[in-house]
């Protein structure tokens, strides 16, 4: 019996097909159909590679693409791709930008930024956004490790960045402006040759194990994440959505989710509205004017739409998927979810920007049932479990480090040899550093990050765990755990949390509520309430900033 779920590859392997799992290379296969992707020798930018997967089914030319949720201004196909071609070909001429060369760029979301993106991975220039709101030492460092010659900026953000060899341009000024609607000069890009190994991007990862690095990201990497289907995609295959999607992006363009979704929608030919900041209320708003019918979440905003009363006052019936990243997304909340809102389906992944966001994921209602797994490998990944003590692959419903390979890993740190070294083996598997197992059908499960486990005594604690426990409580809006330094235990797990409007609960009852559902060495044994928990843009919890925190303060009234 055990024969009919064995496949024999070309690697004159077994493995099994309902894992993946190849005993002999102790390698957890992709159990989706392998990407499509162009040969390696042909020349292809991501740019010119989302372009052609639009043309080859084109929308209507005057069918919008790009919509400023607060203005509610609108942009075209047809204009979108005359503006890249103008303002690419007016940069090459008055700026002397150059292939191989890096443009730093700190602005908002905003209908110019995709514009500029298009406009310089067109000419082979690779793109190093950072989060607006940095500050200047932050910026100092990030500028140190990606080595720009131009930046560009907005009025709000100039003022934070250094003098650069071809200065800061202004992309909410009339001269950009003009140079992205009034051709300067002949248009040459057609002597631009890119290679898919080629560099295209600095991202800069969240900090939450250490300062922010620079994850260098290749042409052929971002055409590898855009190459198989969204799970957007197989439902409109399927007949199950409407023809012409609306996604809402409330990740910021700067982050690689927020990069890879625009990628996405304007290869897809879909409708992306954009929103320059996060509001609760304003995405509701947003979902009922525009009709939204898929959005790219947090966990923590699926817990926020569980619990908030505003849901109720707004048409949401457009609304037909979420996806969800970031962290894993307890069972408890996906429940709580549905009863407000039956009719939208949740789909769980799981990336990294070293992995250009897409490795895992959930795909249709019957992968997405299994609430308490962030789906299965992405098309053409491998994955091995490794334990972190022997070093040894692990099969499955084993626990041990995740590390990834496949067409979608980074190249490296930028100005950081010591870190590409330590996280990329010399075999291409990147070491994600998740602590996860995969069970006997091939689903992935994320039980936390390996550093920031708690060490109580002898025991490990995932901070996940608890706070998908407190979530649960409806007195509770939000939480996060974190170690605390012990002279007796070494950690012990301490919570923050943010309570509901009116609601009174206390330490006592916290602590109470938690040890009636978990064996003793997970009790939380602190806890702190504060208005906010601390977190990154991609709504990941910076526990590093709560812990400094914790230590300052102190005290368990915040």
């Amino acid at each position: 019996m055990a024969d009919r779920n064995l496949n024999f590859n070309a690697a004159a392997h077994f493995v099994d097909l309902r894992s993946g799992f190849c005993p002999q290379t102790r390698i957890f296969h992709s159990l989706r159909p392998p990407l499509s992707l162009p040969p390696l020798s042909q020349p292809l930018s991501v740019a010119e590679h989302a372009l052609s997967l639009l043309q080859s089914s084109p929308p209507p030319a005057n069918s919008t693409l790009l919509i400023d949720s607060n203005s509610g201004l609108h942009l075209s196909y047809a204009i979108f791709l005359r503006q890249i071609r103008t303002l690419a070909s007016n940069l090459k001429a008055l700026t002397s930008l150059s292939h191989g060369q890096v443009a730093f760029i700190l602005a908002p979301t905003s209908l110019q930024v995709p514009v500029l993106y298009f406009a310089l991975l067109s000419l082979g220039v690779i793109l190093s956004p950072a989060n607006p709101t940095s500050s200047k030492s932050e910026i100092s460092h990030q500028i140190r490790l990606s080595k720009p010659v131009i930046a560009f900026a907005t009025s709000s953000t100039a003022s934070k960045l250094p003098a650069l060899r071809f200065g800061t341009v202004l992309i909410d000024s009339p001269q950009f402006l003009s140079m992205m609607t009034e051709i300067n000069r002949p248009d040459t890009l057609a002597d631009i040759k890119i290679d898919q190994s080629d560099s295209a991007a600095i991202l800069y990862s969240s900090g939450t194990t250490g300062r922010v690095k620079g994850v260098l990201l290749s042409h052929r990497n971002l055409i590898a994440v855009n190459a198989g289907p969204s799970a957007l995609q197989s439902e409109i295959n399927e007949g199950e959505m409407e023809p012409h999607p609306v996604s809402l992006c409330l990740l910021p363009l700067f982050h690689v989710f927020g990069f890879v979704m625009l990628l996405r929608e304007i290869s897809r030919g879909e409708t992306l509205v954009l929103m320059q900041r996060f509001d609760f209320e304003g995405m509701l708003n947003a979902v009922e004017k525009f009709r939204v019918t898929y959005i790219p979440v947090s966990p923590p905003l699926v817990v926020a739409m569980a619990k908030s009363e505003l849901v109720a006052k707004y048409d949401l019936s457009s609304l037909q998927m979420l996806g969800c990243g970031g962290a894993p997304l307890g069972k408890e909340v996906i429940e709580k979810f549905h009863q407000k809102m039956p009719s939208v389906e949740i789909i769980q992944g799981y990336g990294l920007t070293e992995s250009t966001a897409g490795a895992a994921r959930t795909l249709g209602p019957e992968e997405s049932s299994n609430t308490k797994s962030v789906g299965r490998l992405s098309g053409s990944i491998e994955a091995k479990i490794v334990d972190p003590a022997s070093g040894e692959a692990l099969p499955p419903d084993h626990k041990g480090e995740l590390w990834l390979r496949g067409p979608v890993i980074m190249k490296g740190y930028v100005g950081d040899d010591k870190a590409t070294n330590e996280t990329l083996d010399p075999d291409g598997w990147l070491k994600t550093g998740d602590l996860c197992y995969f069970d006997s059908d091939g689903f992935l499960y994320i039980v936390d990050r390996l550093k920031e486990l708690i060490k109580y005594k002898a025991y490990q604690v995932p901070p996940a765990e608890l706070e998908h426990l407190l979530q649960s409580n409806p007195e509770i809006i939000d939480a996060a755990v974190i170690p605390y330094p012990d002279e007796e235990a070494g950690e012990i797990p301490m919570a923050y949390i943010v309570r509901k409007p009116g609601s009174n609960i206390t330490e006592a009852q916290v602590i109470d509520f938690i040890a009636k559902q978990v064996a003793p060495y997970k009790k939380i044994r602190r806890v702190s309430f504060i208005d906010a928990i601390t977190k990154s843009p991609a709504g990941k919890i910076l526990r590093r900033e709560l812990a400094k925190h914790a230590l300052s303060h102190g005290s368990n009234k915040l």
